[in-house]
């Protein structure tokens, strides 16, 4: 069978993650530099091997002393473990738009399985002729799981950043043209 592989558009792609800070606001962060690829047979994607890896010293807050910290051995330790990778295990259908997509999340060298749903938004041609796939992948992780452990105490008890983070990612993908070896 003819497998069809998809790459990441960077330029149309955004992979964020929100998380509680002192339990009453949320911080958003992003990493600007990834990447992503897709092989499948069927075009519905029901047998897709999905890669994704983050460069962790990448990682963007908009405040240049918390991406240091997240940078720091407190969290990502990004000069010890300069990526973070997720590796799709199984893709299952629910309906036309809804997946599940499980597999497997390394973060700091630990491996956890992961369970994230996806919404396929769908395959188009752009005005240039690049076939294109979209799809927003939500989920939520326990950092601690991944030996993210830093935190801090307020003066009332009270937790200053949360356990759970929450994933949100909107990704485009461009389908890879190759053209077939002509024999002469």
């Amino acid at each position: 069978m003819k497998k069809t592989k998809w790459v990441i558009d960077p330029t149309h792609s955004q992979v964020q993650f929100k998380v509680k800070h002192l339990m009453i606001t949320t911080v958003t962060g992003s990493f600007s530099e990834f990447e992503s690829a897709v092989e499948a047979g069927e075009d519905d994607f029901s047998d897709a091997k999905i890669s994704f890896t983050a460069k962790t010293a990448s990682v963007h807050t908009g405040n240049d002393q918390r991406d240091g910290h997240l940078k720091s051995d407190d969290f990502f330790n990004a000069d010890k473990f300069p990526e973070l990778k997720f590796y799709g295990t199984k893709f299952t259908k629910i309906d036309d738009e809804n997946w599940v997509l499980e597999g497997d999340l390394t973060i700091r060298d630990i491996t956890k399985k992961v369970t994230l749903s996806v919404e396929f938004g769908g395959i188009i041609t752009d005005p240039w002729g690049n076939i294109k796939a979209g799809f927003t992948v939500n989920g939520k992780i326990s950092r601690k799981e991944f030996g993210l452990q830093w935190n801090a105490v307020t003066e009332t008890g009270g937790v200053v950043v949360s356990d759970d983070v929450k994933i949100h990612s909107e990704v485009q993908f461009a389908k890879v043209v190759t053209e077939e070896a002509v024999t002469v």
